[in-house]
């Protein structure tokens, strides 16, 4: 029983994790999948480049939800099971990784920062503070969502390590942001090579369509 019900309330958290809300909330409201323009990423960060700001902030707050709320029931209600840190962090971790390949998607998914930054303050409220204003500066100064999102991901176990200690945590948040950095290969190229889009920038992918079926057809 002691190794089934953290097993259990990982498989739940990973259940949790796989509904993808950039395209929840994008059927919802009548825009295109965001699987279909920019960079393609069913994310918050994408969603926003649909020109629907109130779609991109539903998305944020659901996807963040879905990895802080798991962990806060952990919290809540697990210590009358002997389910402590360990299990929060492998709830957590689920969630995350149900974000990243959700079986309702066909395991097509995004790249977890908004689902990690739950993870986070649901582990442990103080480190989600300080990996949030590390995106915040980041964010503020490049414009650039992906940069902010990768140097959060390297500074948020180094803040666990240093400031409180080892444990299933910081192993959480390890694997998180190892797998957060390579989900975010080819934004690091782009930003490389100059030709990362920046935070509210349009995607022109998404009137593409609309743009060459305006055009006359020619006559025969």
């Amino acid at each position: 029983m002691q190794t089934v019900l953290p097993l259990l309330a990982a498989v739940v958290g990973y259940l949790i994790g796989s509904l993808s809300f950039a395209v929840i909330v994008s059927r919802a409201m009548g825009l295109s999948d965001p699987r279909s323009y920019g960079s393609g990423n069913p994310g918050a960060t994408n969603v926003l480049r649909s020109g629907n700001k109130a779609a991109a902030i539903l998305t944020l707050v659901f996807d963040a939800l879905k990895g802080y709320l798991p962990v806060l029931a952990v919290a809540v209600w697990g210590p009358r099971y002997d389910l402590g840190e360990g299990t929060a962090a492998l709830v957590g971790l689920g969630a995350f990784l149900g974000h990243l390949w959700p079986v309702f998607f066909r395991f097509q998914g995004g790249k977890g920062v908004a689902t990690a930054a739950g993870v986070i303050f649901g582990l442990n409220p103080m480190l989600g503070v300080a990996t949030l204003a590390t995106w915040l500066i980041i964010a503020f100064f490049s414009r650039y969502s992906s940069l902010a999102a990768i140097v959060s991901a390297a500074f948020a176990p180094i803040y666990q390590l240093l400031i409180w200690e080892a444990g299933p945590t910081a192993l959480c948040l390890i694997i998180m942001g190892l797998l957060l950095v390579w989900r975010h290969q080819a934004n690091i190229k782009k930003l490389l090579a100059g030709t990362e889009s920046k935070i509210g920038q349009k995607a022109g992918a998404a009137a593409a369509p609309a743009a060459k079926s305006s055009k006359p057809r020619k006559k025969s």
